[in-house]
C-alpha cells in the first residue's frame, strides 16, 4: 500500500505550497503597505480639517460685540463679526466650510475638506472626504469663566 501511495504523482510536488506562500506573500504585504499610505493620508487629512475648524472659531470668537462689552451690558459675540473672522481664516487657509453662531456665545465651524490619494487613484479612488468640526465658547473672568458681568 505505501509503495502505491509513494507512486503518485503529487508526491513530487514537494515544498510546492512554500514556493506559493512566498511568490504571494511579498505582493500582499506591499498592497496593504500602499493602502495604508492612503488610509494614513486621510487620517492626516481629516486631522487637519479638525485643526482648522477649532482654529477658525477661536479666530470667531474674538469677533465680541465691543459696544456692550466695554459699557459692562454684557459679553456677546458679535454674530456678523465672528461669523465673518472665522471665514476670512478659512479662506485665508483654503478650505471651505461653515459658521454658525449660537445664542451669542456659542460659534461651530465645519471644514469640508478632500484628501487625494497616492495610490487608491491607481483602482478610481482619487478622493476621500475629510470633514471637521470646532467650536469656541464666549468666556471671561479672570480666574475662572464668568457667564454674567456683575
Amino acid at each position: 500500500m505505501l509503495g502505491y501511495l509513494r507512486s503518485l504523482p503529487w508526491r513530487e510536488d514537494r515544498g510546492g505550497i512554500a514556493v506559493f506562500v512566498a511568490i504571494i506573500t511579498i505582493p500582499l504585504i506591499a498592497l496593504g503597505g500602499l493602502l495604508v499610505v492612503d488610509g494614513l493620508g486621510r487620517l492626516r487629512a481629516v486631522e487637519r480639517a479638525d485643526a482648522l475648524a477649532l482654529e477658525a472659531a477661536r479666530a470667531g470668537a474674538q469677533g465680541i460685540d465691543a459696544g456692550q462689552a466695554v459699557t459692562g451690558a454684557a459679553v456677546t459675540a458679535d454674530p456678523r463679526a465672528a461669523a465673518a473672522a472665522a471665514r476670512t481664516y478659512l479662506s485665508r487657509s483654503g478650505v471651505e466650510g461653515t459658521v454658525t453662531v449660537h445664542g451669542g456665545t456659542d460659534l461651530s465651524v465645519s471644514v469640508h475638506d478632500t484628501y487625494s490619494t497616492k495610490f487608491l487613484s491607481l483602482v478610481g479612488v482619487t478622493s476621500m472626504p475629510a470633514d471637521g468640526h470646532g467650536r469656541a465658547a464666549l468666556l471671561h473672568g479672570v480666574t475662572v469663566p464668568e457667564r454674567d458681568l456683575p
